[in-house]
């Protein structure tokens, strides 16, 4: 603070001692103002060294051996997942033709029958009127036969004409129609024209498993009563199909009547074999695959709604470099191998690892070609670089 003694003194002196003081206070606020501007700092980069390069001590790098890899040609293979679904042309529907109710049924969901096994009865009345129009027509066929016998004699002894004869000729034919089409109607309704009855009997029309059932006892059956004209499916799963999803990348390595090796979640001890049957048209626009549908025999253990892997193997065949397995480091969810990078050095390379062979070697894929030198034992050298 300054003292009285000075502004006493000189006012002038004062006042120029005061301007200085203000345009220093107001330079250093435009300075100030224009380093708080909000701008980020200049960026300053850090070199940091390659986390997957390798440095060993010199006299303990020819304790790491390398090897060649080798070339193989293969054909590429494509894995699926799937599920057993039945064949539908194996699909047989029960329909009972005749309108009316249940009265009793003998088989039920998921039973395995035999051709002709008798499945339900059904209680109708079509079976009364379907009888006495046969009865009907069986009277009048009796009656046009005999009209046509006694016109041909009076024919014969000039009291008709022939024209008479001729008529009563149509007459015993049309009758004859009416009498086969009435029994005809019988035998489709299941009954004996012997022994008529108002219970049918409905037949399995094919050996296999009950995979649907719409009726139960005192339900309604037939095509004009039920609210479903098919009473149970009957399919035979003595051959069933695996439909699996394929990437659409994946599709044209695929063809028709191509073998397709299965192996069942359940049982992984029994691979199974198969053909394509059928490349689905459309593709999934969410997922981007199509459903590729495999025949396949069943040996008895297969049901429907298993999950299985089908593997399919490409038509054309490309090279491959092939290491052996201790060559492949896996780590965190990827393959890896160590390739020498000069002197004690060694670069970790990622690859894509393919199947297993025999020798203890493993197809690689991609990230490596044949002929390239790698580390043999690639977890000796990941343990010694992280000593």
């Amino acid at each position: 603070m300054m003292s009285n003694s000075l502004r006493s003194s000189s006012p002038i002196a004062f006042l120029a001692l005061s301007l200085t003081a203000f345009v220093g206070l107001v330079l250093s606020g435009c300075r100030a103002s224009q380093q708080g501007d909000g701008a980020p700092p200049q960026a300053r980069v850090i070199q940091v060294a390659d986390m997957n390069l390798i440095t060993v001590d010199p006299q303990d790098a020819g304790k790491f051996s390398l090897v060649s890899a080798e070339k193989i040609e293969s054909a590429e293979k494509v894995n699926a997942t799937g599920a057993v679904f039945p064949d539908i042309s194996r699909e047989v529907p029960v329909i009972s033709l005749a309108n009316g109710r249940v009265v009793d049924i003998k088989a039920r969901l998921d039973d395995s029958v035999k051709k002709g096994q008798l499945l339900m009865k059904v209680q109708s009345p079509d079976i009364t009127n379907a009888f006495d129009t046969y009865l009907k027509a069986a009277n009048d066929e009796q009656l046009a036969g005999k009209a046509y016998k006694r016109a041909q004699d009076l024919f014969e002894h000039g009291a008709v004409s022939q024209a008479m004869v001729e008529q009563a000729e149509d007459s015993e034919m049309n009758a004859k129609a009416d009498a086969m089409a009435a029994e005809e109607q019988l035998k489709i309704l299941g009954v004996d024209k012997s022994h008529p009855s108002s219970i049918v009997n409905v037949y399995a029309p094919i050996s296999g498993v009950i995979v649907a059932q719409n009726v139960t006892n005192a339900a309604a059956a037939g095509i004009g009563l039920s609210g479903s004209a098919t009473a149970f499916t009957i399919a035979d799963l003595s051959r069933v199909w695996i439909v699996c999803d394929v990437y659409e990348n994946d599709i044209p390595k695929l063809q028709l009547g191509q073998e397709a090796k299965i192996t069942i979640n359940a049982m992984p001890d029994r691979p199974l074999k198969g053909r394509i049957s059928d490349i689905g048209p459309i593709l999934d626009p969410s997922l981007r695959t199509a459903k590729v549908r495999i025949e396949v025999a069943n040996p008895g253990f297969l049901k429907l709604g298993m999950f299985g892997t089908a593997t399919f193997e490409s038509r054309t065949k490309t090279t491959h470099a092939v290491v052996p397995a201790d060559a492949v480091l896996h780590l965190h969810d990827r393959d890896w191998v160590f390739l020498p990078a000069g002197g004690n050095q060694f670069k970790r390379t990622e690859v894509h690892a393919g199947q297993m062979l025999n020798g203890s070697r493993q197809e690689i894929h991609f990230g490596l070609t044949p002929g390239q030198l790698v580390v043999a034992n690639a977890l000796l050298l990941e343990t010694a670089g992280n000593q």
